[in-house]
């Protein structure tokens, strides 16, 4: 097995230098072929010698023939080998790029050591420093750790093709010809397609992707669409296409599905009385249901399909408006109670695009002028409304476990978006109601999000601000008027007693700039569009938490430096 010191001076140069030799050869070869045929018996020529002249003459074609298909097949393992060393290295680069830029150094032998000078932390926030600290350099590992993966299968799958070669092993398939050979030979070369790592981090699953060749990330996404679909850690565009790639596959086995129940059920004397018959074609029909709310959506346009599970209970789904892979800021949102993607995702999609756009608006007001992406992530099975769901659902919302479950997949989520990119956007997670736990309960975790913003909350699964790993002070909270779950405190306490919160305002405001903004009230308001709340999420979406609106009427950022009133 290579090891990294190994892979890191590996270059296709040689390789593109010995396809080429290799081509000429082939050609060489292939022009022999007119004289081969005319090497024939003559005609007329028969007896014992014609039969030996003949027979030699059918040894030396079949030996040609898989002398042809020998050189074919390791023709194309060349040049498969050439791409795939040349993509390597590439994501060789961007590990060591990401390393250099950190501070840190990679040893031959693959291990990452932290080389930051002592002066390089605030000693304020000296748990942050070392928790991100941490979280880089256990991405560095993952890459390297891929790396050396991909490159032992490149150099397995090489060897294999020049062994069988060499021991003409290479089978020309019962040609007749040499061009024939050549082709069945070239079958025989072509390198495996290394499968994405098993239970992979996503930093696992970027350094394999990174270290695809564009041909190799094209074929999977149009053959094997379902192996990145729901991959953390590859980037927003290809997970798109994959997932696009499934929905018509995804649609076909529910719909033979629904087929086979109605016919169980039409044939059923009891219908479902004692089956779960019934019970699975509703949820199989909720499942279609959703299929045409995903494709509704996604033909507004601007979509991404970051997300597609229909393995459990209810379908799971994510969608960005704008592009993850290159916005400079993005914001994830976590639904709560009652949250399902056929009968959520089209209300909270629109919801994101008027924080997308508002948020926009307002970088270009005060801020970089950046651009926005906003997610909708329903990537868990929320808690129903009912009584079989209060009282006897797993998924009861009296009960964490949902949350639990769901922020195990909402952690990885985020650090794909970091993972997937070279450079890190600024990143806030959004969390309204029982979503408001999931996300608190995922953010226990490293997962490289610079804000997170609550509402609505029932608790955060914490007790203590320090247990959300969000940078000091950029947690914040927002809680209605007449909002009453605002005030359970049944996940921990009420985010409104927790030291260290920013609580910013969900009243009536009008800003110093003219801008008239309007109160939310109730559980369900918190994203109505030109809404005080909005106008708070969107600033922390932005990076301009200084210009938060709180209850006390602070917030405002230097009042002096905004522009003539303007008009929202």
């Amino acid at each position: 097995m290579p090891a990294y010191g190994d892979i890191r001076k590996w270059q296709s140069g040689p390789l593109d230098t010995a396809v080429g030799d290799l081509n000429r050869c082939c050609d060489e070869l292939l022009g022999l072929s007119d004289e081969l045929a005319a090497t024939g018996t003559p005609q007329g020529w028969t007896g014992q010698s014609a039969d030996q002249a003949r027979g030699k003459r059918e040894e030396l074609n079949n030996r040609m023939e898989r002398l042809v298909a020998g050189v074919a097949a390791v023709r194309r393992g060349m040049g498969e080998a050439a791409d795939a060393v040349e993509a390597l290295g590439h994501a060789v680069k961007e590990t060591e790029d990401i390393a250099q830029r950190h501070h840190f150094v990679i040893r031959d032998d693959g291990s990452v050591v932290d080389n930051a000078p002592d002066t390089a932390h605030d000693p304020a926030h000296i748990d942050e420093y070392f928790r991100e600290r941490q979280r880089i350099q256990t991405e560095l590992a993952d890459r390297v750790e891929q790396a050396v993966r991909r490159g032992t299968d490149i150099d397995n799958d090489l060897a294999a093709i020049l062994s069988r070669a060499d021991k003409g092993e290479v089978d020309d398939q019962g040609a007749t010809s040499l061009q024939a050979a050549a082709s069945a030979g070239a079958k025989q070369g072509g390198l495996s397609t290394l499968e994405p790592p098993k239970d992979g981090t996503p930093w696992d699953n970027a350094g394999w992707w990174d270290s695809l060749s564009d041909a190799e990330r094209k074929q999977i996404i149009a053959q094997n669409p379902d192996w990145i679909g729901n991959l953390d850690g590859v980037p927003g565009a290809a997970r798109d296409e994959a997932n696009r790639n499934r929905l018509d596959d995804e649609r076909a086995k529910l719909e033979a599905r629904k087929r086979e129940l109605e016919a169980d059920l039409d044939d059923n004397w009891f219908g479902g009385t004692f089956t779960n018959a019934d019970a699975e074609l509703e949820h199989v029909n909720a499942k279609l249901d959703s299929l045409n709310k995903i494709e509704e959506t996604l033909d507004k346009g601007g979509r991404q399909l970051l997300l597609l599970n229909m393995s459990n209970e209810r379908a799971e789904a994510a969608i960005a408006n704008g592009n993850i892979d290159t916005a400079d800021h993005v914001a994830v949102f976590t639904p709560g109670l009652t949250s399902t993607v056929n009968g959520s995702m089209g209300g909270y999609d629109d919801a994101m695009y008027n924080l997308k756009h508002r948020t926009e608006e307002e970088l270009q007001r005060y801020g970089d002028g950046g651009s926005v992406a906003t997610v909708t992530w329903i990537g868990y099975q929320a808690p129903q409304m009912g009584a079989h769901g209060l009282l006897f659902d797993d998924n009861t919302v009296l009960d964490d476990h949902a949350a639990q479950e769901g922020a195990k997949k909402l952690a990885p989520f985020l650090n794909g978006i970091d993972a997937s990119r070279a450079n890190d956007p600024h990143m806030t997670a959004l969390g309204h109601s029982y979503g408001s736990t999931t996300t608190g309960i995922a953010l226990q975790q490293n997962t490289g999000v610079d804000n997170a913003v609550f509402y609505g909350s029932p608790g955060l699964g914490a007790t203590d601000i320090d247990k959300i790993n969000v940078p000091t002070g950029n947690a914040f909270y927002v809680e209605a008027r007449k909002d009453a779950v605002g005030d359970f405190g049944y996940f921990g306490i009420d985010p409104s007693h927790m030291d260290g919160m920013n609580h910013v305002s969900a009243k009536e405001t009008t800003l110093p700039d003219g801008r008239h903004l309007t109160e939310s009230t109730g559980h369900s308001a918190y994203m109505v569009d030109k809404s005080t709340s909005q106008y708070n999420m969107s600033v922390v979406v932005g990076g301009m938490q200084e210009r938060v609106v709180r209850d006390d009427g602070k917030g405002f950022g230097d009042v002096l430096s905004w522009p003539i009133p303007g008009t929202y």
